[in-house]
This record gives C-alpha cells, sequence and structure tokens, in this order.
C-alpha cells in the first residue's frame, strides 16, 4: 500500500514527530510505501501535500486540527479515505475553542477512523461526542527506543548521590515546566541533594523566556535544550525519576519510554498520565501540591523506594508491532 501520514511542521523532537517516525519506520517494515508530508498552519502552499495524497490510497492525519485544517485548505477531502489520531490538546483544548473547534468538528465528520491512544481519552470522547462512537477506535500505544547515547550526568556535573528528576516536554504553558519550579521550590527549602533538569524544544518564546529567567536563580535546576530522540532512552536511563506535569495529556511517548525502561515516574494525575502510570508499580501521581510535595520527598529520601518502582513494566504498552498492527488493519480496511 501507498500510505500519506500528515504531521504537523513542529520540532523533530515533539511527541507528534516521535509517534509519526514510529508509524512510517513500522509500516515501511511490513513493505507499504510511505510518504510523511509536513503541513504549517500559516502556509497557502499545498503542492507537496496535494502530489502525496494523488499517489496515496489512504491518510492518517497526526493531530486533528494542526493537520486537518491544512487537509481541508488543500480541498483533499474527498480525495482518498483518511483517519485522524486525536492528540491530548486536540480533545482538551482544541474541541472547546472556537477558533479550532469548527475545523476539529468538520475533520472528524469526514474521517473513516478517529484513534486515540489513551483508553481514559477514548471515554471521555465517547462522553462527550457521543455521534462520534461508531467510529473511534483505541490505538494501543507502542514504543522505539533509540540507541544513541547521551551521558548526561556527565554533561550537568551531577553527584554520585544526587537524585535526578528530569522531565522531557516541550517548554509550553500545557506543560507546566513553570509550576513544575514552583513546586520544587518547598522541595529546595527542606531537601538538598537533588537536581531538576528538563529538556524539549521551545515552542512558546514568551512562554521560553520566563522559563529561563526562572532558572537563573534555582542552582538545582538546569535546561538541557533538545535531546534527539534517538537519545533519549539513554538520557532517562542516567535519570532517577521522569517528571510530567502537563495540564492535558493525550499520551506522553516519554512516560511510555520511562515505563518500558522501568524508571520511576512522578506525574500529575490527569486523564493519559493515568493511562500509564499505575501507583506503587511504576510511579506515583500526584493532584495538589501536598501530594506532590510529599511523593518528591519520599523519592529523594529513599534508594529503595525508588527501587521498587524502577522494574520494567509493561502496563499497558506494548511492542511496536501491536500499535502497527493496528493501523495497517485500518489502512488495508479503507
Amino acid at each position: 500500500m501507498q500510505i500519506l501520514l500528515v504531521v504537523p511542521s513542529q520540532d523533530p523532537a515533539t511527541g507528534n514527530w516521535v509517534s509519526a517516525r514510529r508509524f512510517r519506520d513500522g509500516l515501511e517494515a511490513r513493505g507499504h510505501q510511505v510518504f510523511l508530508v509536513e503541513v504549517a498552519l500559516d502556509s497557502t502552499d499545498f503542492r507537496s501535500l496535494r502530489q502525496a495524497a494523488r499517489h496515496a490510497d489512504a491518510a492518517l492525519l497526526l493531530h486533528a486540527y494542526r493537520s486537518g485544517r491544512p487537509w481541508l485548505e488543500a480541498g483533499l477531502v474527498g480525495s482518498l479515505p483518511f483517519g485522524v489520531l486525536m492528540t491530548g490538546t486536540d480533545i482538551n483544548f482544541g474541541m472547546d475553542d472556537p477558533a479550532q473547534a469548527g475545523v476539529i468538528d468538520h475533520v472528524l465528520q469526514q474521517a473513516a477512523t478517529i484513534f486515540v491512544q489513551s483508553r481514559q481519552g477514548l471515554a471521555a470522547l465517547e462522553k462527550r461526542a457521543p455521534q462520534l462512537v461508531g467510529r473511534l477506535s483505541y490505538l494501543a500505544p507502542g514504543v522505539s527506543l533509540g540507541h544513541s547515547s547521551y551521558n548526561l550526568r556527565q554533561k550537568q556535573g551531577v553527584g554520585a548521590d544526587e537524585v535526578v528528576f528530569l522531565c522531557p516536554a516541550g517548554i509550553r504553558p500545557v506543560k507546566g515546566v513553570l509550576g513544575l519550579l514552583g513546586l520544587f521550590d518547598r522541595v529546595a527549602r527542606c531537601r538538598r541533594g537533588f537536581r531538576v533538569l528538563f529538556c524539549g524544544p521551545v515552542l512558546e518564546r514568551g512562554y521560553g523566556r520566563r522559563f529561563e529567567a526562572a532558572l537563573a536563580h534555582r542552582p538545582w535546576a538546569g535546561y538541557l535544550g533538545v535531546i534527539p530522540p534517538e537519545a533519549m532512552a539513554a538520557a532517562m536511563r542516567e535519570a532517577d525519576v521522569i517528571l510530567n506535569n502537563s495540564r492535558a495529556e493525550g499520551l506522553s511517548n516519554a512516560l511510555m519510554e520511562a515505563t518500558v525502561l522501568g524508571v520511576p515516574i512522578l506525574a500529575r494525575d490527569v486523564e493519559g498520565n493515568a493511562d500509564v502510570v499505575v501507583p506503587g508499580c511504576n510511579g506515583l501521581l500526584y493532584g495538589d501540591v501536598k501530594s506532590f510535595c510529599r511523593h518528591s520527598l519520599e523519592l529523594i529520601d529513599s534508594p529503595e523506594f525508588r527501587d521498587r518502582l524502577s522494574h520494567p513494566s509493561s502496563i499497558p504498552v506494548v511492542e511496536r508491532s501491536v500499535e502497527i498492527d493496528g493501523l495497517e488493519n485500518f489502512l488495508r480496511h479503507l
């Protein structure tokens, strides 16, 4: 088959691109020809998208709004069957945003299948949009770990006894990285011997400037810039805890990778995160400042506790082949 993957114009380290490359590699390994086309919201030149669409048997749009709007503007509805992979941003913000909701609704009406990779997100979408139930489909998430090296502790001069909290996330409000600094301010008042490190692209410049300024007077925090996706697994292996403070999530690739690697997770209790983290098994969830501080102190104070949360888990992450099975079956059906 000839398959078109449409992905938003973003930094290659973002979750959409990580997923797109995983889908492309998995489908190509099974003999399919894959066209991966990047689209931008501010573009009016759709020649590459239209050309790829002419040669494809089916398409998958990653992100209902950021890929869906260019798809509509290029006039491709009806040209070939397509599915949509809903993101957390689509479900938790876009569908309620007057500037996005109409586009998302139109795209979902035309899509043959609407994929969601979070079971909680799927349940929430079924409840809020029951008219979509017949076309909603759970796509079991997969993981593809990179094999490049990354000496995180050496690069940052981290001592052997220091506890490293690593937050892999784009620098933008929904990811709550500024909020994490405020939360760790409370922890720093009563503990030493820990580092809070961030990595990911700056996706909103104003927020990025505020984040940079906030780091300047916190010696226990640092920003690593963008770690190449193929080196992310190596960076995670050198961390003691993986963080996620997102206000909303679809399903975080970073948390899925941490689960497979056996690195403990400390994450905000929101849909998507709760799909991955089983408290006391592979990590901890927090719902307020008090529980965040309690869990953070437990993780800093007790290597034994961290060790209990450090065993690779298969919940609910599957091998990439199962994820590709789901995509391939959908595309063959179309």
